[in-house]
């Protein structure tokens, strides 16, 4: 009996870890260049993770799947309006005990793709959608008219945090939502740590490469827990536009597999630009990641050479497309 309820508490403590994410979001007031930037770090069990090209009932975006998953999900993506949206798994928002299906921020995430080009459309999708809602998360957006701003939401009702409005210009979310119940914080280590980067390294010129090197590769740890982990599967962070700026601007930084021993690629909501994922493999790639411990993890080369190269050939092209 007592091997049986250790096995279930095993379970449980594997389920909770098994879903879980670290974000940042920047405010465009807050940069350099007066563009917001979104950090999502991706946890979760399933490994195998695509980026896809979608054509939704208004606008057109790129997203993060699983690709084994069904269609209708997206676990973070930009669109043609210059909106984007990530997500965070919370476990301390819910507050009702309904028997319904959950976990269905994907296809929230999906919808919101397909017909949001602001904050405020997202907020009255949250209105309009049928309840329950099936989500119990954080969700973090950012647009191209300056909007930045999170969303603690359960299936009846949600709290919104406008980024644009806090004084550091910045805020760090993993897996709890601050207006629910402190008790069941989860991800607060990882939490943490971020904040102590953010808090001591962040400066207004910082790019993605910052959030990548200082957040998705930072091995430091807080009692046993550091961002990088085994379920680790992706991360993103998404450069947006100022308002009135080109949102075909708007680049979806993406690494496919755990960022200590995979490489970042530029992507954009561009007309062919699907096409050249797949020419750079960036579709159906797979991942073995997770069965790595920490310490091989560590042990792998990471070709920064190479991701030097993928950024530079980037940012060579943009100059030649704004001199024209």
């Amino acid at each position: 009996m007592r091997r049986f309820l250790n096995i279930l508490i095993i379970c449980i403590l594997s389920a909770a870890q098994g879903i879980a994410c670290t974000s940042v979001i920047v405010s465009g007031k807050a940069t350099e260049s007066g563009r917001p930037l979104m950090l999502k770090h991706r946890d979760t069990d399933d490994q195998n993770n695509r980026v896809e090209y979608f054509e939704g009932e208004k606008y057109c975006f790129l997203g993060l799947v699983n690709s084994d998953a069904p269609a209708g999900e997206v676990w973070t993506g930009t669109n043609t309006a210059g909106f984007s949206i990530m997500n965070t798994a919370s476990y301390n928002f819910r507050d009702d005990t309904l028997d319904i299906p959950m976990d269905r921020e994907g296809e929230m995430m999906y919808k919101a793709l397909s017909v949001c080009a602001t904050v405020s459309d997202f907020e009255q999708l949250l209105e309009d959608y049928p309840k329950p809602m099936g989500v119990e998360a954080n969700f973090g957006i950012i647009d191209a008219h300056g909007g930045a701003a999170y969303f603690e939401v359960n299936n009846f009702r949600w709290v919104k945090y406008d980024v644009n409005e806090i004084s550091c210009g910045y805020r760090v979310v993993t897996n709890f939502c601050q207006a629910g119940r402190r008790e069941d914080y989860k991800g607060y280590e990882r939490y943490l740590i971020a904040s102590e980067v953010m808090r001591d390294e962040f400066t207004p010129d910082a790019d993605h490469r910052f959030f990548f090197n200082r957040l998705s590769r930072n091995t430091q740890e807080l009692d046993g827990q550091r961002i990088p982990r085994k379920i680790t599967s992706a991360s993103i962070v998404i450069e947006g536009v100022r308002e009135g700026e080109d949102v075909n601007d708007i680049v979806m930084w993406t690494i496919l597999g755990n960022p200590l021993t995979h490489i970042a690629y530029p992507l954009q909501v561009r007309p062919g630009t699907h096409l050249k994922m797949q020419k750079e493999q960036l579709v159906n790639k797979k991942h073995n990641n997770k069965e790595l411990n920490n310490k091989e993890l560590n042990g792998k080369e990471l070709n920064l050479k190479k991701e030097q190269r993928i950024y530079n050939r980037f940012m060579k092209k943009k100059l030649r497309r704004k001199e024209k």
